[in-house]
């Protein structure tokens, strides 16, 4: 049974949606986190400065020396956690690609861990982005196809058309093809 999903995609994909909607879908318990959750537990002078992540105004993101630090702490607690016992939803967004894969390959080697690619249609996710109002305008157009480069898969969805809902199941039915 899997211990792990990740789920990589591009800002405003519908990750952390579909990562609410597996919750409900799954009949045990899953925790999920997003590297949202990362970025709002880290001091203000991190969001701001070289060191921590930028946000330029054309929606390119950059990380910093600390930022990075703090992301293998938390990339390490998250596998601890599914040591643990717990199952994790990771919402992620591969910005440094198979890099940045390998980094959550390392700290979960031996978990069972599922690889799913959030697709979205990058007028679409702009769309949201602007309907949220909590993002940099442009990250979703910077990131959709970004994060996807030369990344491979255990089951991929796309929300440009498909709800939430209908994705978790997709994933859901793979993990129990996979265990059945």
């Amino acid at each position: 049974m899997a211990q792990v999903i990740v789920l990589n995609g591009g800002s405003s994909a519908g990750k952390s949606g579909i990562a609410r909607c597996l919750q409900a879908v799954f009949p045990e318990p899953w925790l999920a986190f997003g590297v949202d959750t990362l970025i709002d537990a880290m001091p203000a002078r991190l969001r701001l400065g070289e060191e921590g992540i930028g946000f330029a105004d054309d929606g390119e993101v950059t990380v910093g020396g600390e930022f990075r630090e703090l992301e293998d702490a938390w990339i390490g607690g998250v596998a601890a956690m599914a040591r643990a016992g717990a199952r994790v939803i990771v919402d992620e967004v591969f910005l440094g690609g198979t890099e940045s894969r390998a980094r959550w390959e390392k700290a979960l080697h031996g978990l069972d861990v599922v690889w799913v690619g959030v697709r979205c249609d990058a007028t679409v996710a702009t769309g949201r982005e602007l309907a949220r109002g909590d993002r940099v305008t442009g990250m979703a157009e910077a990131q959709a196809d970004l994060v996807h480069r030369d990344m491979t898969y255990d089951v991929e969805v796309d929300t440009t058309h498909t709800e939430s809902l209908d994705c978790a199941k997709a994933i859901a039915g793979f993990l129990s093809s996979k265990n059945g």
